[in-house]
């Protein structure tokens, strides 16, 4: 980790905003920003921890826990919100007994609302890792939950 930090330092050195490329690299890496590599961090570039955090939790994009194994995105652009879209986030919370923006405690599931997929059409849609659903109604939410379980339990 250490060689990788100093790696990413060196190229970052005296560039302005040069912390938030750092934590940009570290996330597209580990998929959030571990409070590990934070501390090493802050140690390495001689900057308080505080300032760190009131970097990473200033942007929303910088995430602090780890992801989940499938991301659920649900979109609530204006098609997709007046078709429905609160409903099946609901749903969602409801089952998976998670707020937007958190992972189920056994790391399976993570509830992201987003605010465009570019499926209009298909209003009210969402992803799941990337496939799309189109159309999904609030009794849809137990089967696509359900068809990641499987995969769960099958070992995919």
């Amino acid at each position: 980790m250490e060689k990788k930090l100093n790696k990413l330092i060196k190229k970052w050195e005296g560039r302005r905003g040069n912390l938030v490329m750092i934590f940009h690299e570290i996330q597209n890496s580990y998929g959030y920003v571990p409070r590990e590599v934070s501390m090493k961090l802050s140690r390495m570039l001689d900057v308080p921890l505080a300032t760190i955090y009131e970097v990473l939790t200033f942007y929303n994009y910088f995430k602090l826990d780890p992801p989940g194994k499938y991301t659920i995105s649900i979109c609530m652009g204006t098609a997709c919100y007046l078709k429905g879209a609160g409903r099946v986030l609901k749903e969602f919370k409801n089952i998976l007994n998670i707020q937007e923006d958190e992972t189920t405690e056994d790391g399976i599931f993570q509830l992201n609302t987003v605010r465009c997929l570019g499926c209009c059409g298909l209003a009210p849609a969402i992803t799941v890792d990337g496939k799309v659903y189109g159309k999904v109604t609030k009794s849809q939410v137990a089967d696509i939950i359900s068809e990641y379980m499987d995969k769960e339990s099958s070992g995919e």
